[in-house]
């Protein structure tokens, strides 16, 4: 039970990380906005509640469910985008968002993540005879994929596209994909970031912020700078949980895109590695689970979660610390919002359960491996 209690453990702590740092850092807007400063923080409370109850009950739950649930959730999940391109609301640019009545809307693209890892992983598990061909292993999984991406693109939502493709990587990768299918690929998706960057201005504009952001400090090179302030002003043990400067009207987005520069203004560098640490763990633990069992499902799903959750974590660090330009994403467990928070933990509590289930099973000698595609 391992890997069960360390995905449990990171989870948590993420988990009560965020939901104090969020406290933190939406103080200000909250009160701007609604006249209270814990309207924000009482929302991600009761998401982060109803996350958990999910989590729990997705930890007990066997996996020949999850495997059941593939075809429900993929339909569900392109049901939901379609409507987002005729219902859909609009905010900072990207119409990705489904209003559901007061205060509170869903992102449908979020939820294709987890539809993404179910179905893909599901197919390809009752494929396992025929995978060493060509049109078994990419065929319907690349152009069911693509469709789910372009609809993702077409709400404006670059970011979770660029999550969504390194877990269909993911997924043929541990199903046995040579390396010049990635090779072709990444190709591909450096050509359709480029042409995706100099269509739309605001993604120029993130571009060229990231580049130079001193050349417009006052617009696009904004956030960025602000955010690196924050950084840089905590030191190695932070200025204290609630002491921000920033987050006084300074640094936007500084309770969802952002909230890693305020965990370091407030945390230090110490908070910073501590939440890298945690996110660390959860990708060594579902990696682990990958390679040990037997079942090709809980392999790959294990894998796509993983490749799903570090791909996120990695998009928001490093636009915050300007490794990359801004993407947009939240940072998982920890950033505002119940539509990223909610799917996140029901997809870790699928691995608890997959852990679950794997060290239950009697230990069994070691059969002979089958060479993969790859190695053929």
């Amino acid at each position: 039970m391992a890997t069960y209690h360390v995905i449990l453990g990171a989870t948590l702590l993420l988990l009560i990380l965020g939901v104090a740092m969020v406290l933190s850092a939406s103080t200000v807007e909250s009160y701007r906005v609604f006249g209270s400063a814990y309207t924000l923080w009482g929302r991600q409370v009761m998401f982060a509640v109803v996350g958990l109850v999910a989590m729990v009950a997705a930890s007990r739950l066997p996996v020949v469910f999850w495997r059941r649930m593939a075809y429900p959730t993929l339909i569900f999940a392109f049901v939901t985008l379609a409507m987002v391109l005729v219902i859909g609301h609009s905010v900072a640019g990207q119409r990705n968002w489904i209003e559901l009545g007061g205060p509170f809307r869903f992102q449908p693209s979020e939820f294709a993540k987890l539809a993404l890892v179910l179905w893909g992983s599901d197919l390809l598990a009752r494929k396992q005879g025929l995978i060493d061909q060509w049109k078994h292993l990419l065929l319907p999984l690349i152009p069911v994929v693509g469709a789910m991406i372009g609809l993702v693109v077409l709400e404006g939502d670059v970011g979770t596209a660029l999550i969504l493709v390194p877990m269909l990587a993911a997924i043929l990768y541990v199903n046995g994909a040579p390396f010049r299918l990635f090779v072709g690929g990444a190709a591909i998706v450096l050509a359709g970031i480029a042409l995706l960057s100099v269509a739309a201005p605001y993604r120029l504009a993130r571009f060229t912020s990231w580049l130079n952001p001193g050349q417009d400090s006052l617009g696009s090179g904004w956030q960025v700078l602000h955010g690196q302030s924050a950084l840089g002003g905590g030191g190695w043990f932070g200025v204290g949980l609630g002491a921000s400067r920033e987050k006084w009207g300074w640094l936007p987005e500084a309770h969802t895109d952002f909230i890693f520069a305020v965990v370091g203004e407030e945390l230090g560098i110490i908070g910073t590695l501590l939440v890298i640490g945690l996110f660390a763990a959860i990708g060594v633990a579902g990696l682990r689970l990958a390679r040990v069992t037997s079942d090709p499902f809980v392999r790959t799903a294990s894998a796509a979660t993983v490749a799903w959750i570090l791909t996120q974590a990695l998009l928001n660090l490093g636009a915050v610390l300007q490794l990359i330009p801004i993407t947009g994403v939240p940072l998982p467990l920890v950033s505002y919002g119940g539509s990223s928070l909610v799917p996140t933990l029901l997809a870790l509590g699928m691995l608890m359960s997959f852990a679950r289930a794997e060290a239950g099973r009697p230990a069994r000698p070691r059969a002979r491996r089958v060479p993969t595609a790859r190695e053929r």
